[in-house]
């Protein structure tokens, strides 16, 4: 494979190069001193280890620090919201195994939270960042593109909207306003209205 063909898309059984030239990499295989594409994806050269791989076109979301992602808070308890992570985003790809991730009441916003519950409620789609990602998930929603997308009211279960100067949510069913720490992203493509 010379320089013209790295990043080429590549079929599984296609020919990358051969074991003297290359060390096989993440999604390849060496088969006979030859080694070939084992995935559907681009195909890429590392020059400084001298290895081939190929990057999956439709890879299984693998969450790491510093990732963005939509979840749907399950619950609050006095300094942590619970949020079952949903997909990654902007590829809303779903996350298998639907992982749990927490977002403590400091890193809810900036500045000071008081009180947990008046910046998230159970049901709400939040878009986060992952903070850190083993041994257990910690998000963040404090930078103001983040937060919730999508909520539901707390009286009547309508869709609530933004509204006003002060963009607050209210429900266009009872009339209900709510508060909540809302992303940039509100009520946009980022996520589908909670269910």
């Amino acid at each position: 494979m010379n320089a013209s063909e790295r990043g080429r898309m590549v079929v599984p059984g296609d020919l990358l190069g051969t074991a003297e030239e290359f060390v096989p990499g993440r999604g390849t295989y060496e088969h006979d001193g030859r080694i070939f594409a084992a995935l559907l994806g681009h195909s890429s050269v590392d020059p400084a280890s001298r290895s081939v791989a190929v990057h999956a076109l439709h890879a299984v979301p693998v969450l790491d620090e510093g990732d963005l992602v939509i979840g749907r808070v399950d619950e609050l308890k006095s300094a942590m919201a619970i949020v079952e992570i949903l997909a990654a985003y902007p590829s809303h790809r779903t996350v298998p195994g639907t992982p749990e991730g927490t977002i403590h009441v400091s890193k809810v916003k900036d500045g000071y939270a008081e009180n947990l519950s008046d910046e998230l409620a159970a049901g709400d789609l939040v878009l986060a960042r992952i903070l850190q990602s083993r041994p257990s998930i910690k998000l963040t929603t404090a930078p103001p593109t983040l937060g919730v997308v999508a909520a539901r009211c707390q009286r009547c279960r309508g869709s609530l909207e933004l509204a006003g100067p002060r963009q607050e949510l209210v429900c266009p069913r009872c009339g209900n306003r709510e508060h909540r720490k809302i992303s940039t992203e509100f009520g946009g493509r980022t996520a589908p209205p909670p269910g």
